[in-house]
């Protein structure tokens, strides 16, 4: 079936908040990259979301190129081509654009998708992040609503983040000079959120951070407060209502103990992005290759190697095939497995 369509998106997120499971979303720069994520989600009956960061359209373009809008386009093509020949739903998202980067990669995208709209078509991308949790909250929700706003007329969901995931991402959020108090949004900044975004008539996720830290760490190295997200849940239904509800997003997951990862599922956690261990998943048969290799990829002494061991396709196929190991491993962690909700989009 194709990329959703708004209403399929909604379901996605409802399904996942009510029977409490969340949607792995998998960053991607490449076909390869973008083939692994939706061979996975295929091969195991789940919907999922692929997402693409500057960086990831950055490179996607072309070192000749450089230019992340292309790259993010290029790419947002192929799924919806690839997509369209599967038996689950996918959800195209962009990750982490900070507000430097806001008219240069995720306006151009905006346009692109009503462009499209327009034509009669799909969106581009079903969703966008807008990343101003380094801004002052007042700051954040004052660019962001706006963006929202737009957003939505195109039947488009945004993401937005309020306090700071540490570490660092694609060089994209955060910083391991973290101080600890903006690692964890409080409940007062939550209610904040949902006043300012509930205005609006449309979706959106929110990313409240609990201790989340991007990159890699050892299990238990990261502290996670999980509980911070139900107080959240609970402040925003105390002052508005028991209808009211969060679409959390988890973000830094790698490190993290897998009861940690389940209990924010019982607290509306509907999207957990995974990056990081999906590279070294990516990366670690092609080292094996090289090595095993050695005298058949290079052209020493005279020889001339053995073609079908230098070949890209012979090291990118064993690439592509663990990824997707990686990332039903995220599937199964999120309770993912056998979700889907089935049919329903429309064609675009």
């Amino acid at each position: 079936m194709p990329v959703a369509d708004y209403d399929t998106y909604v379901r996605l997120l409802d399904n996942a908040y009510t029977n409490k499971f969340a949607y792995p979303a998998i960053n991607i720069s490449s076909m390869v990259t973008a083939n692994a994520a939706l061979k996975a989600f295929a091969e195991l009956k789940s919907d999922g979301m692929i997402q693409v960061s500057t960086g990831g359209g950055k490179f996607a373009s072309g070192l000749v190129n450089g230019d992340m809008v292309m790259g993010a386009i290029s790419l947002a093509e192929h799924v919806h081509r690839a997509a369209a020949k599967l038996d689950v739903n996918v959800v195209l998202h962009t990750d982490h654009c900070p507000p430097d980067a806001v008219d240069t990669f995720m306006i151009p995208l905006i346009e692109e998708s009503e462009r499209r709209v327009a034509e009669g078509k799909l969106p581009l991308y079903n969703s966008h992040m807008l990343d101003a949790s380094g801004l002052p909250l007042e700051e954040n929700l004052a660019l962001s609503v706006p963006i929202f706003e737009r957003m939505a007329k195109i039947g488009q969901v945004i993401e937005i983040e309020a306090g700071v995931v540490g570490g660092e991402e694609d060089g994209a959020a955060g910083s391991h000079d973290t101080p600890d108090s903006a690692l964890y949004t409080t409940p007062e900044d939550m209610v904040r959120v949902y006043d300012a975004m509930s205005k609006v008539d449309g979706t959106y996720m929110f990313a409240a951070t609990f201790g989340n830290v991007h990159g890699a760490y050892k299990p238990g190295a990261v502290k996670l407060r999980p509980k911070l997200l139900k107080e959240g849940q609970d402040a925003i239904k105390a002052k508005f209502g028991n209808d009211a509800k969060f679409y959390l997003v988890f973000h830094g997951g790698s490190g993290s103990e897998k009861h940690e990862i389940e209990e924010t599922l019982e607290y509306g956690v509907i999207k957990m992005n995974v990056d990081t261990d999906c590279q070294y998943a990516f990366t670690r048969p092609i080292v094996d290759h090289m090595l095993k290799n050695y005298d058949n990829v290079l052209k020493i002494d005279g020889e001339v190697g053995a073609k079908k061991f230098y070949d890209p396709r012979a090291y990118l196929k064993q690439a592509e095939t663990a990824m997707a190991e990686r990332v039903k491993e995220a599937c199964e962690d999120l309770k993912a497995v056998g979700k889907t909700i089935g049919t329903g989009a429309a064609v675009g």
